[in-house]
C-alpha cells in the first residue's frame, strides 16, 4: 500500500469518511473510491465504482471480476454509532447493550446531574443541547439517534437535527398520543410528513416491554432490523463482469 493510500485511509477514518480501497490483484494498482468522488488509476471505470459503493453500502470486502481482472475492494466504514438524547433510566441499559454490539455510543444530556461518567461508564458523556452536541460530532449514515427524554425542550431539537440528516434510524420515546403531539410541533418548525415518517414512534419493537432494561432491548433490536433491512436494500446484485 502506498504512503498517500495510507495517509488517506487515516484522513478518512478521523472523519468517519467512509472509502473503498480498490487494488488490481495483477499489479496492486490502487483506487481510493469514495461517495461522491474517487482516486486512482480505476477513478473513471463506472462498473468499478458501482461495485466498491455496493460494498461500502454493505459494509463488507470483497473481490470482484471486471473485464478479466480480479481487484479486492477493501472496505472501510465508520463504526455504527447510537447518538442517545436523554441521560435517563432507560439510557443506562441501552448505552452497554449497544457497547456489546459493537456500536459507538454518545449519551447527550445537558443536565449535568443526570449526563456523568459515573452513571454511564465507557461511553462518550456530553453535557450539551443535543442539536450543539450534534454539530460538534457530526451526524452520518452510520448514526442512528434515539430521544427519551420525554421533555420537547431536549427531544425536538435533537429530532429536528437526526431528520434534516442521513442518520439510518431516527427514535423517539413516547406514547401514540405525545407522538401526535410531536408531529404537530415539529411540523410547525419546518419539518416535512416524508421527514416525520423516518421516526419510530413509539420507539421500539413491540415485545410488551415494560422494565427501562425490557424497553432498552426493545430499541436496540428495532435499531438493528432497521440496519440489517437498510443494507440489504442496499446490497441489490452482486456486480461482476464476464
Amino acid at each position: 500500500m502506498k504512503a498517500e493510500t495510507v495517509t488517506a485511509l487515516q484522513a478518512a477514518r478521523l472523519k468517519r469518511h467512509a472509502v473503498v480501497l480498490a487494488t488490481r490483484l495483477s499489479d496492486a494498482a490502487e483506487t481510493l473510491v469514495y461517495p461522491e468522488r474517487a482516486e486512482g488509476v480505476f477513478a473513471g471505470d463506472a462498473a468499478l465504482l458501482a461495485a466498491a459503493r455496493r460494498a461500502m453500502a454493505i459494509g463488507r470486502s470483497e473481490t470482484v471480476e471486471l473485464d478479466g481482472q480480479r481487484i479486492f475492494l477493501n472496505v472501510y466504514v465508520p463504526p455504527a454509532r447510537l447518538i442517545i438524547v436523554g441521560a435517563v433510566h432507560i439510557a443506562q441499559s441501552l448505552a452497554p447493550m449497544a457497547s456489546l454490539m459493537d456500536f459507538d455510543v454518545t449519551v447527550i444530556d445537558p443536565r449535568r446531574a443526570f449526563a456523568t461518567d459515573s452513571r454511564f461508564p465507557g461511553v462518550k458523556v456530553m453535557q450539551d443541547w443535543a442539536d450543539e452536541a450534534f454539530e460538534k460530532i457530526g451526524l452520518d449514515a452510520s448514526t442512528a439517534v434515539v430521544t427519551l427524554t420525554h421533555d420537547p425542550k431536549l427531544d425536538d431539537p435533537a429530532l429536528e437535527s437526526a431528520l434534516k440528516s442521513d442518520v439510518f434510524y431516527v427514535g423517539a420515546l413516547g406514547s401514540r398520543k405525545t407522538h401526535g403531539k410531536r408531529r404537530e410541533r415539529l411540523t410547525e418548525a419546518g419539518i416535512t410528513d416524508e421527514q416525520f415518517a423516518r421516526i419510530h414512534g413509539p420507539v421500539g419493537l413491540n415485545i410488551g416491554a415494560k422494565s427501562p432494561a425490557e424497553i432498552a432491548v426493545s430499541i436496540l433490536g428495532q435499531i438493528v432490523e432497521v440496519r440489517a433491512r437498510r443494507l440489504e436494500a442496499l446490497a441489490g446484485p452482486k456486480v461482476v463482469a464476464a
